[in-house]
């Protein structure tokens, strides 16, 4: 069979970009944002950071914090019935108030 070409950020132009206006450095908040263990959280993928960066399915996805470490937090999401585990860097997750939108 025929390898598959590209890596796992292929096909993601537009879902991994962010406006022109909000292009550039981070926010600091963003970097210090403190997550605890029950949170529930959105995955929204910071561009300009490649570390930690979940696959490209899970864009846009809520989840529970399940554990804290570093820089990274462990993400538990439920993929069609199935529960998964993702590790995700905390500047790609972002806090969900229950009932608002996280788009």
């Amino acid at each position: 069979m025929v390898q598959r070409i590209g890596g796992s950020r292929r096909k993601t132009r537009n879902i991994m970009s962010v406006p022109g206006n909000l292009k550039g450095k981070l926010s600091i908040s963003r970097l210090m944002a403190e997550f605890s263990v029950g949170d529930s959280v959105a995955l929204r993928a910071a561009p300009a950071v490649h570390k930690g960066v979940y696959n490209r399915r899970f864009h846009g996805r809520t989840g529970t914090v399940v554990s804290v470490s570093g820089n990274a937090c462990g993400v538990n999401l439920n993929d069609k019935g199935v529960v998964k585990r993702l590790i995700v860097n905390r500047v790609h997750l972002v806090k969900v108030d229950n009932g608002a939108k996280n788009n």
